[in-house]
C-alpha cells in the first residue's frame, strides 16, 4: 500500500492574528459554531490524550460537553484508564478536527473533577439507559464476554426501574487551558498557526511557522 501520494491542498479560508478573538475560549466557541453550522461530523468529538503513572501516553476519543469560563468539560468513569492517569498527572492534551473547514484546534492544560452538583446535573439529562449504563460497565476492565455486560445493565434496570442515581466513580472535569492554538489549513503546507500561551495571567497571541 503505497501511502505517500494522499494529501490535500487546503485552501478554503486564511486564519490571522487580527481574526482571533482576544480570549482562546471565545475564539474556540466561534470555531465551534462554525463547525457545527457546517454540519461537521461529530463537532464536539476531540481526541484527549493523558499519561499514566507508567509514562506512557494514551489517547482516545470523548465528547465535548460544555464550554465555560474555565475551561472544556467531558465526562466518564473515574476507575477508567483516563481516569487513573490523570489522577497520577491531572494534566492533559486535546485535540479538534473538523475536515469540513480545514480546521484544527490543540488545547493543553491542568485538569480539575467537577463538584459533585455538576455532575449530578449533567448525569440526570442523560437518558435512562446511557445512564444505566454508567452502572454496568467497569470501564477499561476486561470481561469475559459481552454477556457479562448485558447481564449487569439488566440488574441496574431492576434494582432502578424509574430513577438511575450518579454512581460515584462516574463525573465530569474540566481541562483548564494554558495554551491553545488554532490551525487554519493553507496552500503548500504554509498553514496559518495562531497559538495562545497564557503568561502572568495573561494570554499572548503568537504566530507559530507551520
Amino acid at each position: 500500500m503505497d501511502l505517500h501520494h494522499i494529501r490535500e491542498d487546503y485552501s478554503k479560508q486564511e486564519l490571522s492574528e487580527t481574526d482571533c478573538d482576544a480570549s482562546p475560549l471565545a475564539q474556540f466557541e466561534r470555531w465551534l459554531n462554525e463547525a457545527i453550522k457546517a454540519e461537521a461530523n461529530e463537532p464536539t468529538a476531540m481526541n484527549i490524550a493523558t499519561v499514566g503513572s507508567d509514562g506512557r501516553p494514551q489517547s482516545r476519543q470523548v465528547l465535548l460537553k460544555e464550554v465555560n469560563a474555565e475551561g472544556f468539560v467531558f465526562f466518564t468513569n473515574y476507575r477508567s484508564r483516563k481516569g487513573r492517569a490523570l489522577e497520577a498527572n491531572p494534566f492533559a492534551a486535546l485535540t479538534f478536527f473538523w475536515p469540513e473547514l480545514e480546521r484544527q484546534v490543540r488545547i493543553e492544560g491542568r485538569v480539575e473533577q467537577l463538584d459533585a452538583a455538576a455532575s449530578d446535573e449533567y448525569f440526570e439529562s442523560r437518558p435512562y439507559t446511557s445512564r444505566i449504563g454508567a452502572w454496568a460497565s467497569e470501564q477499561s476492565q476486561v470481561i469475559s464476554g459481552k454477556s457479562i455486560l448485558v447481564a449487569r445493565a439488566a440488574a441496574v434496570g431492576v434494582k432502578h426501574p424509574l430513577h438511575v442515581p450518579r454512581p460515584p466513580h462516574w463525573g465530569g472535569y474540566v481541562v483548564i487551558p494554558d495554551r491553545v492554538e488554532f490551525w487554519q489549513g493553507r496552500p503548500s503546507r504554509l498553514h496559518d498557526r495562531i497559538q495562545y500561551r497564557l503568561e502572568n495571567g495573561t494570554w499572548l497571541k503568537e504566530r507559530l511557522s507551520p
